[in-house]
Formats: C-alpha cells, sequence, structure tokens
C-alpha cells in the first residue's frame, strides 16, 4: 500500500488517467504554442516590414518630386532673378529637409544611405549658388552639372529603397522557411515524446489493472496461498485489500471444508471397518454356526458396508476431481495418441470378455491437458468395455471439424435411455438398472468426465438416436487466451 502511494499515483484511476492524457498531450501542445508564437513573430514581421517598405518607397518618391520642385525653381531664379522665387526656393529647401530627414530615419542599406547624404549636400550647394549669386550671373552649366548630380542620387536613393523592400522580402521567406523546419522538427519531437510518454504511462496504467486481473484468475484457480498487493491509485488498493480478504475467507472455506470431509472420511471409516470385521467373522463362524436365514443377513449387511465405504471414497475422488478441473496444465498433445495409450491400458478388460476394439483414429493436434483428457477418455472407454456384452464392438473415433476436434466412443451396450442423457452427467447419478444387471456404477465417472470437459471449452454429450452407447467428445483445438492463463 505504501509503496503504491511512494511512487506518486493519484488517489484515484480517473485522475490518474487525466494526469496521464494531460502529460501525453504536453509535448504536442508545447509544439504548437511554439509553432503559433514563431508565426505571430513572423507575421508581426511581416506586417513591420511592409509597412516601412511602403513607407521608404512614398518617402523615396516624395523626396524625387521635392527635387523636381527645386530644378524647376532653380530654373527660373537663374533665367528671370525674381526675390520671389527665392523665397518660394527656400520653402522648397525646407520641404526637401523635411523629406530627407524623415527618410533617414527609415531602414536603408548603406549605398541609400550615402546616396541620401550625398543628395542632401548637394541639394544644399545648389541652394548656397542660388542665394549668393541672386544678383550676379549664375554660371547656368554648373547649375545643370549639379541638379543633375542632384536627380541622379534622389534616384540611387529611389532604386535602393527598392532593393530593401526585395531584402525583406527575401529575410521573410529565409525566416518562414526555417520557421517550417523547426515546425517539423518539434512536430517529429512531439510525436516521438508523445510516443514514450504514452508507452511509459500505459506500463503505469496497466500495471494495478494486471495485478488485479492475476490476483483474481488465481482466485478463480483455486490457489490462495498468495497474498494479493495492489499497487496503484488508493481506489484500485482498496479494491486490491477487498481481493485479499475475499482470498482468506475462501481459503479458510476451503481449509473448513477439507477438514470436514477428512473428518467425515475418519468418522466413517472406523466404524464402517469395525462393521465389516464383524461381519467378516460372523460369516466365517467365529461367533458360532449361522443357519441360512442369518447367512442372509450377514451378506447383506457386509455388501451394504462395502458400497458405504466406495461412496465415501467417491466422494472424497470427486471432491479431488473438482479442484483438479480448475488448474488445466495447457500444452499441445495429440489427441488420437491419447486415446491409443487408453486403448493398449484396456486391452486387457476386453480380451477378457472377448471384446473387439475399432480404431478410426485420424491424426488431430489440439493444446490441453494430457492428464486430465486421458482421464475423460479412460472413464468412457471403460465404461464402454464394462456395459458392453461379451464377444461386443467397441468403436473409437477422432477427427478435426474446423477449429474443433471430436472423439467418438461407440459400444454394443445397452446404451442410455433418452429420458436419462441430460441427467447421467450429473453427480451421483445412476440411472435405473435392468433387472438382469448386476452392474452398479458410482454416479460420478461421467460427471467428473464433464468436468474436466468443460474445464477446456468443450462439450460432452450422447450422441444420436442409437440403442447403443455413443458418447461424443468435442473439443477447441486452440484454448482461448483465458484459459491459458487459467493454466
Amino acid at each position: 500500500m505504501r509503496r503504491g502511494a511512494a511512487l506518486g499515483y493519484p488517489r484515484s484511476f480517473f485522475r490518474l488517467l487525466l494526469v496521464s492524457l494531460a502529460l501525453v498531450s504536453l509535448p504536442l501542445s508545447a509544439a504548437l504554442v511554439y509553432s503559433a508564437w514563431r508565426a505571430e513573430q513572423l507575421s508581426a514581421r511581416s506586417q513591420s516590414a511592409l509597412y516601412d517598405a511602403v513607407h521608404t518607397a512614398r518617402t523615396s518618391r516624395a523626396l524625387f518630386d521635392r527635387i523636381g520642385s527645386i530644378d524647376r525653381l532653380a530654373q527660373q531664379t537663374a533665367i528671370l532673378g525674381d526675390a520671389a522665387l527665392l523665397d518660394d526656393l527656400v520653402r522648397a529647401h525646407h520641404n526637401f529637409r523635411e523629406v530627407a530627414n524623415e527618410l533617414k530615419r527609415l531602414r536603408l542599406g548603406d549605398r541609400a544611405r550615402e546616396a541620401l547624404e550625398r543628395a542632401i549636400a548637394l541639394e544644399g550647394a545648389l541652394l548656397d549658388m542660388l542665394t549668393t549669386s541672386a544678383s550676379g550671373k549664375i554660371d547656368r552649366a554648373e547649375l545643370d552639372a549639379l541638379v543633375a548630380a542632384l536627380v541622379g542620387h534622389t534616384r540611387t536613393v529611389m532604386a535602393a529603397s527598392h532593393d530593401v523592400v526585395d531584402r525583406e522580402a527575401d529575410a521573410l521567406r529565409a525566416e518562414a522557411a526555417s520557421m517550417q523546419q523547426w515546425s517539423m522538427l518539434l512536430a517529429l519531437f512531439g510525436a516521438a515524446a508523445t510516443l514514450i510518454l504514452a508507452i511509459g504511462l500505459t506500463r503505469i496504467i496497466a500495471r494495478p489493472i494486471a495485478e488485479l486481473d492475476a490476483a483474481i484468475r488465481e482466485l478463480g484457480r483455486g490457489d490462495f496461498s498468495r497474498p494479493i498487493h495492489v499497487h496503484g491509485p488508493s481506489d484500485l488498493r482498496t479494491i486490491g485489500e477487498r481481493l485479499d480478504w475475499l482470498r482468506c475467507r475462501l481459503a479458510e472455506l476451503e481449509d473448513q471444508k477439507n477438514r470436514f470431509l477428512r473428518s467425515v472420511s475418519h468418522e466413517l471409516k472406523t466404524p464402517l471397518a469395525a462393521m465389516r470385521e464383524g461381519t467378516e467373522l460372523l460369516r466365517d463362524g467365529v461367533a458360532g454356526p449361522l443357519g441360512t436365514r442369518q447367512r442372509q443377513i450377514v451378506s447383506i449387511m457386509r455388501e451394504n458396508s462395502v458400497k458405504l465405504q466406495q461412496q465415501i471414497d467417491a466422494l472424497l475422488d470427486y471432491q479431488r476431481a473438482l479442484h483438479a478441473a480448475a488448474s488445466l496444465h495447457i500444452a499441445p498433445a495429440s489427441l488420437d495418441d491419447l486415446v491409443r495409450d487408453v486403448v493398449g491400458a484396456h486391452a486387457l478388460a476386453a480380451q477378457s470378455k472377448d471384446q473387439h476394439l475399432r480404431l478410426a483414429l485420424e491424426p488431430v493436434r489440439i493444446e490441453g491437458d494430457a492428464d486430465k483428457l486421458r482421464s475423460v477418455l479412460d472413464n468412457l472407454l471403460g465404461n464402454a468395455i464394462k456395459y458392453s456384452p461379451r464377444g461386443g464392438e467397441i468403436a473409437l473415433l477422432t477427427r478435426a471439424n474446423g477449429n474443433a476436434a471430436t472423439v467418438e466412443v461407440i459400444d454394443s451396450g445397452p446404451g442410455v435411455p433418452p429420458e436419462e442423457r441430460e441427467s447421467v452427467f450429473n453427480s451421483f447419478f445412476r440411472g435405473h438398472r435392468k433387472a438382469d444387471s448386476p452392474i452398479e456404477g458410482s454416479g460420478l465417472g461421467l460427471a467428473i468426465a464433464r468436468e474436466y470437459v468443460e474445464a477446456h471449452g468443450g462439450r460432452i454429450a450422447i450422441a444420436g438416436d442409437s440403442a447403443h452407447g455413443h458418447f461424443q467428445v468435442t473439443l477447441p483445438l486452440r484454448q482461448s487466451r483465458t484459459a491459458a492463463r487459467a493454466a
């Protein structure tokens, strides 16, 4: 009990199942949560990159537009020399600087940033040229060269901004591929971890159930010697304790039954032995000569004392047979070889009555307890020899039919009346003898045979409507897992 609690089992089997389910789902859940987190990060970065790319493209385009305005105003100022145009040029200069400063705050590559710095410097130089030469002659060639250089660097900024978009797209594709690889690895790892956890937890869950199953099977076999200990949740341990209590009670009852049978056997056999000895002495004339009537009475007393002794022995044998039927030693066996062994054991008895044994045996391999099956065949053949007349024929047949094996014992005796065919397999049933039949059995042979056959999952019955004895035993070729474990 304490050991099961030390293993950290939950208090109930239901909680154990819930904990097991949670642990099994944990690796896959963790992989799913991590994949969702990475996907969310990738989505957020994609949105940010898309916004930055669009903003960079718009700002660089706005910068180019500002250069166009500056170029136009510079050309007009150089030609007209109007001071009002110079004010417009200064305002265009401030607008250009605002856009340029905003562009500098964005994520630009080195080439775009260098071109932007050069464009800012050239725009400042162009403004200085126009403001300092407002009263004099402006060199148109120098002006055109500055404007051309300024436009060229602005175009470089625009082209570089498109490169930024392409670079961000490549980075996002690489990150998406990396996330896909990681997701696959995590899925594989989660599946492997889930499988390992499932196997381990299955063993943990199955252990107390297997212990309960083994304990119940031991009780079913009549083995009450080993204490029952079940490890696991408290409710299963409680069931184990109840089974152990039941084991103790069954062991007590079994011991009481055995003591009772031994006591009855001893208490009855002792006076029976004295009665038999007394009748033997009377019959031998030790107490004096007996008359004819007296000898008849002594013979009756002796015969009934012998019958009572046989009944007591048969009762004890039947109890031992019932106990033996509960425990089978399953192993492969040849059914036709078992029949031959039994026939060999009864050959002398059949010869003494000039009976002919006819065998029609097909090779049949089955799984069963050879000793108990031999006992069944021994009982059926013994009855056939006993009840068949002198010079009669007894046939024994074996055959396989699908998943079952069949043994038939057919004799030339009087058979069993239809009204007794069900009762003949009951304990202590001996039927109605014919007036001229001296044969009388104990009424336990066929009952024991039925116990052994049914323990194998088979059936024994009287076949057909023949006026002679015809017993048929059907056995499965393979024992079920339950019967095999019970063995």
